[in-house]
């Protein structure tokens, strides 16, 4: 099992775990599952044969193992938590079956994995490992900043950041992480770009996709934290091609045996870039398994006890495309959680998901926002307070919310453009130089959205950003980090709003 859920080991991995133990036992053997949460479907006593309410160390699983005598263990259907253990394990004479520790190693050792991908001749971000101050600041010149800086080894985006100059790496290296000579931090280069994410199920000889994922946000947002969309919706038949290739030839190269997950990144020339591959099940098994009508994990479970995926009827690399739309959104608890930044970043903060279909996109993405518990207003105030770096491709957003009829307010670097470019906006005071004005605006409940894009180079606590994300969220005002979901709501709005305009004679 995944062990205790935080934020980022959401219940999605235990739907894997309940899967395969359903599978397990069809297939004739007894199911044993150790889990140590309540909280799960897969603790519940019916699930499985015998249940170990025990915590997830090897010291624990060693002592059932030796009572209990297992014929295999699987470890990549638990989420990084088992996964983590598999290498404990295998060290303590335990058959680990599906994928093995070498493949685990290949996948999550940044040195193996890199020379992986130069013999596969697979491109990847450019990025060093580092394990102290100076090498990372070195590192990060000669990638040239923006970086993505992350500890290697975690679940949930734990302490990644973007850091936009060496005052930023340094502050980071020295207060985010240890950095030491085993736990090394991985410095990237930060490439702007689609996020296209690939589940994918190996048995050692063929490789079967059923479906591939674009996230609407653009790379450097957590993948949990996006609006997830199946079939994709703006890539080419080529850029689909070339992701295939690669996972059919990374998962035969890892060595692979049951799930993995590849995340990618498509730039603006169309080029193919990988992010990582994860070596087990992934948060987004349940969303694909439902949208296309294959169960990942049971089919998965069954390559893993020794059946092929052309024993199991699969004979293609890829699952013909549904007709239909299958939309992902994330839910996020900001108003329960005090103190919590509600601006999104690659450190995941959701804590829950909702998926909305329909045969066109934009109704299906106005189901899945509903269902996520979003309030969607056709009319009121937008409030706008977006960085310089964002103010041009903020405009014909902010114009597309005045055409519906709504009333911009913003704060004045933000307001001073936006009337340059002919749109009507009401200037409110910013917050540090002490005015109220932003405050008893949101107070007032009239503003329907805040849109509020920070630069990546502030991370602190106290700006003025963060101060307005918190208001926003106490007065449970709908807001937006990132211009891309906002560019998906205005697509929604347009489509549900009644249009008014004059009587041509």
């Amino acid at each position: 099992g995944a062990g205790p859920i935080r934020i980022g080991q959401g219940v999605e991995f235990d739907y894997s775990t309940v899967h395969a133990v359903q599978t397990i036992k069809k297939s004739g053997y007894e199911a044993i599952i150790i889990n140590n949460n309540p909280e799960t479907v897969s603790t519940d006593y019916t699930t499985s044969d015998k249940l170990y309410f025990e915590p997830l160390t090897a010291e624990d699983v060693m002592h059932i193992i030796e009572l209990e005598k297992p014929e295999g263990v699987i470890a990549s259907l638990g989420g990084q938590t088992a996964i983590n253990l598999a290498e404990k394990l295998a060290a303590r004479g335990v058959k680990i079956i599906g994928t093995d520790c070498e493949a685990i190693e290949r996948a999550e050792d940044r040195d193996v994995f890199e020379r992986l991908l130069a013999d596969l001749g697979i491109p990847e971000p450019k990025g060093r490992a580092v394990t102290n101050v100076e090498d990372g600041v070195k590192a990060a010149a000669e990638i040239g900043y923006p970086v993505l800086v992350r500890p290697s080894f975690v679940l949930g985006g734990r302490a990644m950041r973007i850091v936009a100059d060496e005052a930023g790496l340094r502050h980071y290296l020295q207060s985010a992480v240890e950095v030491d000579r085993d736990r090394p931090v991985l410095v990237d280069r930060y490439i702007v770009g689609k996020e296209v994410e690939v589940d994918a199920i190996c048995d050692g000889r063929d490789v079967f996709v059923p479906g591939i994922m674009e996230l609407v946000e653009r790379t450097g947002i957590h993948s949990g934290d996006s609006i997830s969309v199946y079939p994709p919706f703006s890539i080419s038949d080529r850029v689909k091609g070339v992701i295939l290739q690669y996972t059919k030839r990374l998962g035969l190269a890892i060595g692979i045996v049951g799930l993995f997950n590849i995340q990618f990144i498509v730039d603006r020339n169309d080029e193919v870039f990988i992010i990582e591959v994860n070596p087990r099940s992934s948060r987004t098994v349940p969303f694909l398994s439902k949208a296309t009508g294959y169960s990942l994990a049971d089919i998965a479970t069954e390559v893993i006890l020794g059946k092929s995926l052309k024993e199991q009827g699969i004979f293609d690399l890829y699952a013909p495309e549904k007709k239909r739309h299958y939309v992902k959104v994330p839910v996020f608890s900001f108003s329960k959680i005090t103190g919590v930044d509600a601006s999104l970043s690659p450190e995941m903060k959701s804590t829950g998901e909702a998926i909305g279909y329909d045969d066109k996109l934009n109704r299906a993405l106005y189901k899945a926002l509903q269902a996520s518990g979003m309030k969607l207003h056709n009319y009121g105030t937008v409030f706008v307070t977006v960085c310089d770096r964002d103010k041009e491709e903020a405009l014909p957003l902010v114009r597309r919310f005045y055409n519906l009829g709504f009333n911009i307010e913003a704060t004045e670097g933000t307001a001073r453009f936006l009337k340059e470019n002919g749109i009507r906006t009401r200037i409110l005071g910013k917050l540090g130089e002490g005015s109220h004005d932003i405050e008893n605006a949101l107070r007032q409940g009239h503003i329907a959205y805040v849109i509020n894009t920070g630069d990546v180079a502030s991370e602190e606590q106290n700006t003025d950003g963060h101060r307005i994300r918190q208001l926003a969220t106490e007065n449970t005002i709908t807001m937006f980090t990132s211009l891309d979901t906002v560019r998906v709501l205005l697509d929604v709005l347009e489509e549900t709003t009644l249009g008014v305009s004059t009587i041509d004679s």
